[in-house]
């Protein structure tokens, strides 16, 4: 920022219309409440100057400030619905799903055997990692600002929301904040079936919250996004409403 060393040169770079009478509500006057001589003195040897130079630095770190904050958040919210993909995208995997030969020793007698099973262990970590990542995407666009990742938001929840009858058959309630809740237990005594139909291939819950989660990281850049017919959603009106806050 240039310095500032007296009135003119602040009427000069903010372009204000001001004349001092205009300011101080009056004119030059040793009397009365209005312009007296003692602030022309003041504007004359740069008082004046200093301490709107003083404020106006202020105003512009506040501004970094923010912007700072900002860009955190945008990152933050990149990284988050990446990483959400990425853990979407490994559950729609044909090898997560396929069964293996697995070695299992009886306790008692120590006795090896060789079965074939689906990898279980794995699975349940897919899925716990994949309900991280998606309340983590939730957090963050929970502190954004942004109306494009905000619009996003309330359609990856709103999208959970349709879903929500068959993920609890498979163990995963949506709890506070719309935030995922996963019972172990109830995931492994789901069948497969009920599993698979919710994770895996092509239309499944997995690879739609993939394509959400991209289009969040693509929002949270600025990038548009559009739905179908190319045109924004009614749900414009509801973030006016101020709506996101109770559904995302």
């Amino acid at each position: 920022m240039s310095e500032i060393r007296d009135f003119d040169d602040y009427k000069s770079k903010y372009n204000t219309a001001l004349d001092y009478t205009d300011l101080f509500g009056g004119t030059p006057s040793s009397e009365g409440s209005g312009f007296s001589l003692s602030d022309y003195a003041s504007i004359k040897n740069g008082s004046y100057g200093k301490i709107l130079k003083a404020y106006y630095a202020k105003e512009d770190a506040e501004k970094a400030e923010k912007n700072g904050d900002s860009k955190q958040r945008t990152l933050l919210i990149r990284s988050s619905a990446d990483a959400l993909k990425k853990s979407a995208e490994a559950l729609t995997e044909d090898s997560l799903w396929e069964k293996k030969k697995i070695k299992k020793k009886d306790e008692k007698t120590g006795e090896e055997t060789v079965t074939e099973d689906y990898d279980w262990d794995k699975i349940v970590k897919a899925v716990k990692t994949f309900v991280d990542d998606y309340n983590s995407v939730v957090e963050e666009i929970g502190n954004s600002d942004e109306k494009r990742v905000l619009r996003n938001g309330v359609w990856l929840t709103g999208m959970t929301k349709s879903t929500e009858k068959l993920l609890k058959k498979t163990g995963i309630t949506i709890g506070k904040g719309n935030k995922l809740e996963l019972d172990e237990e109830e995931f492994k005594e789901a069948g497969i079936a009920t599993i698979k139909s919710a994770f895996y291939g092509y239309g499944s819950f997995a690879q739609r919250i993939s394509q959400k989660a991209e289009r969040i990281s693509s929002a949270a850049v600025g990038k548009n996004t559009y739905t179908r017919n190319g045109s924004y959603s009614k749900v414009i009106s509801e973030l006016a409403a101020g709506k996101v806050d109770e559904e995302v």
